[in-house]
């Protein structure tokens, strides 16, 4: 298949103004989250229909062009399994893809699982048996292995004709509307506001604890939170939560 690397301000600028021309994208990303609290983004992936775009964020210092295309209402931007790609465009942009559909959702009103993989669909709907072993890479490392480029390239490449598949049969089931309402549910719980002071009510069996445990279990597990966003690691990694 045939992509691009975007790498620079302008070659972002040139490719989301043509994405902005079309009346839908297909989106996906790759980030590393191991030690951190928040995803690190590693890897764009754009695909209007002619051109597919491995984006690099990690060498772009203005993304504003990106960010215009994901508040760009007259464009559906396309995803699957979309919940960890919205955390990483919140956290990242401040903004989430508007409008938005996923396929994963869509593929739900058909009758399949809740939690139907992208290679599962893939290889019902296309008939293309997808090389998931890239799935764990390092997406933050340089330079990127032409394997990883050709697996990340995939998910937006098969991306298109699966959603064009999904798309006429959810249509043809009066169901399109649905998935549309809730992908923009799935989004907007995916944007998500800390508030330190209620992380208790976050604790596994919180619920079990005398008045006095609980008071301490509020105080332990505030600080915890704070820590953690104020230091930018996951909260296990401050102390774990069976402590």
């Amino acid at each position: 298949m045939n992509y691009q690397i975007v790498d620079t301000k302008e070659a972002l600028e040139a490719v989301c103004l043509s994405a902005r021309e079309v009346d839908t994208v297909m989106l996906d990303t790759e980030f590393v989250r191991t030690r951190t609290f928040y995803p690190q983004l590693g890897l764009i992936q754009l695909f209007d229909g002619t051109t597919l775009s491995l984006i690099d964020p990690t060498v772009i210092d203005e993304m504003d062009a990106f960010e215009a295309l994901l508040k760009d209402t007259s464009v559906l931007k396309v995803l699957h399994a979309c919940g960890e790609d919205l955390e990483v465009f919140a956290h990242v942009f401040g903004a989430i893809p508007v409008p938005m559909m996923d396929t994963q959702i869509m593929a739900a009103f058909l009758g399949h699982g809740l939690s139907t993989g992208f290679a599962a669909l893939v290889n019902e709907y296309l008939g293309v048996e997808l090389d998931k072993s890239e799935a764990r890479t390092d997406w933050l490392a340089r330079p990127l292995t032409s394997k990883q480029l050709e697996y990340a390239a995939a998910d937006v490449h098969y991306l298109l004709p699966m959603f064009e598949k999904l798309e006429a049969a959810v249509r043809e089931a009066g169901w399109w509307e649905a998935a549309q309402q809730e992908s923009d549910l799935i989004a907007s719980k995916r944007v998500v506001t800390h508030f330190p002071e209620k992380a208790y009510q976050d604790i596994k069996g919180a619920w079990q604890l005398r008045p006095n445990q609980l008071a301490i279990l509020k105080i332990l597990a505030q600080w915890r939170l704070e820590e953690a966003l104020k230091r930018d690691i996951a909260l296990n990694f401050v102390f774990r939560e069976q402590n």
